[in-house]
């Protein structure tokens, strides 16, 4: 302190020493502010005096909110919750603390330790790497505590975020962003909140602004060169579209229309076709069966049903164009269609 105000007593003599010297029209705050305005952040003063400091040192290794930064250490405010919910997480708002810290145990390295007069340099130098490998627990459980403020994991634990988002919500995510979002969500440990969701802007920017040059260069091919002439363009693009569309759609409907009466032109010219209910049509198709010998095979199957439940032993006639295949289909129609029980079948 004494040197400090040895040195101001020296700098206000001086400051007076110019003033008598330029004259008592002066006074020695003028001549400073002249001094400091024309010499020092003057052009001599840009020319003369280095924008930095040499042989200053620069703490590199530290930057502020790094992995090892000492701002880490530093207490945020308390959480804003109830003494329920504080009592459900274990939070200790007074400390900042919880009952079950990350890396519980940490305490252990240095419980035990005691500076005692008669330690060796072996000895102080074992607990000062106690002491360092305790200070770096707390830098880390201090870490992720900031994490966990930042991103607000304590209300999206407790579920107050939803509304939160609900009323802040710029635009609606889509389902391909939140599960990009998922994916990158390591990524939280090494950025900000803010510069998360920063990211996240940028790429939708970027996929907008991507879209809009594939339009313009689509205008530019259909020989568009004036955001006039779009719009109009845009309309008759959309009619051109929906004429399209009205006939495709009129063309499948006629398809369908066609298939329908034409699933049955193999069989529709045969004799007995009349004669067959539409699920006999479709079955017969299916098969590749004439209406006639479908009437023949049904006949005969119905006819032995009838006499096997009158007791009268009958032998089966079927014909010999009656594979096991065909003969397994029709019974299984007749028996759904309810002609023969199920165990006749």
């Amino acid at each position: 302190m004494a040197e400090l105000g040895k040195k101001y007593c020296v700098y206000c003599l001086a400051e007076e020493d110019m003033a008598a010297h330029v004259g008592a029209s002066r006074t020695p705050q003028e001549v400073m502010e002249h001094y400091v305005s024309m010499y020092i952040h003057g052009n001599l003063g840009k020319a003369c005096i280095p924008d930095t400091i040499p042989n200053r040192v620069t703490d590199h290794t530290c930057p502020s909110g790094g992995p090892l930064s000492p701002s880490l250490t530093t207490p945020l405010p308390p959480l804003d919750i109830s003494v329920a919910e504080q009592q459900q997480l274990g939070y200790m708002p007074l400390r900042d603390d919880y009952e079950i810290e990350y890396d519980q145990d940490a305490e252990t390295l240095i419980s035990g330790l005691s500076v005692n007069y008669d330690d060796d340099d072996v000895e102080i130098e074992l607990k000062r790497a106690h002491v360092d490998m305790y200070v770096r627990k707390l830098k880390e459980r201090q870490r992720r505590k900031n994490i966990a403020r930042d991103y607000n994991l304590v209300p999206a634990f407790l579920g107050k975020d939803k509304k939160e988002k609900e009323k802040t919500a710029k635009r609606k995510i889509t389902k391909e962003e939140k599960e990009l979002r998922l994916k990158l969500r390591p990524l939280y440990q090494f950025m900000s909140c803010k510069e998360f969701d920063d990211l996240f802007e940028n790429m939708h920017k970027e996929k907008m602004l991507r879209a809009k040059i594939r339009e313009l260069q689509r205008y530019r091919r259909n020989g568009i060169t004036k955001m006039e002439e779009s719009a109009e363009y845009e309309a008759a693009r959309h009619k051109r579209e929906k004429r399209k569309e009205n006939k495709n759609s009129a063309g499948s409907k006629r398809g369908k229309e066609d298939g329908k009466d034409g699933e049955f032109a193999a069989i529709e010219h045969l004799p007995a076709f009349e004669l067959l209910s539409d699920r006999e049509k479709v079955l017969c198709s299916s098969l590749n069966l004439s209406p006639a010998r479908y009437l023949t095979v049904k006949t005969i199957i119905i006819k032995d049903h009838l006499q096997k439940r009158q007791g009268i032993p009958s032998k089966s006639r079927l014909p010999s164009y009656l594979d096991k295949v065909l003969k397994k289909r029709i019974l299984t129609f007749l028996t759904e269609s309810g002609w023969i029980s199920r165990d006749a079948s």
